[in-house]
């Protein structure tokens, strides 16, 4: 049994229709991050930056590094700021926190190893 073509034909109007009505949705709440003026009022020029740090104020800049000083070091840096607060990576690391497992279970495979030959217990 074959699907009519006159269905396939309706179904395929109906998912352009509803993807274009999607993607043309304005949206509709916006973080603080996403407008497009400056998250630092104060602008300091890369030629001159005393950067006094007495408490971690971290802001993360567009190139997804976290200045712990605050607006002034990213502005030190020449980069504006991106989103208050720490940068974000990715899925959480997910892939790197795996990576170190291993890393972690071939150090400890080489140090009993090394035990074992030590002690001439291999």
């Amino acid at each position: 049994m074959s699907t009519p073509p006159i269905l396939l034909l309706l179904i395929l109007i109906l998912t352009i229709a509803v993807a274009v009505s999607v993607t043309a949705s304005p949206i509709s709440i916006q973080l603080p991050s996403d407008v497009s003026t400056s998250l630092c009022s104060v602008s300091v020029t890369p030629g001159s930056c005393p950067v006094k740090c007495f408490r971690p104020d971290p802001v993360c800049g567009v190139d997804n590094v976290t200045y712990w000083c605050g607006c002034s070091e990213a502005n030190c840096a020449g980069v504006s700021v991106a989103k208050v607060g720490f940068c974000d990576f990715e899925n959480g690391g997910s892939d790197a926190v795996s990576g170190q497992a291993l890393l972690l279970v071939h150090i400890l495979w080489l140090i009993l190893l090394g035990f074992f030959v030590l002690f001439g217990l291999l």
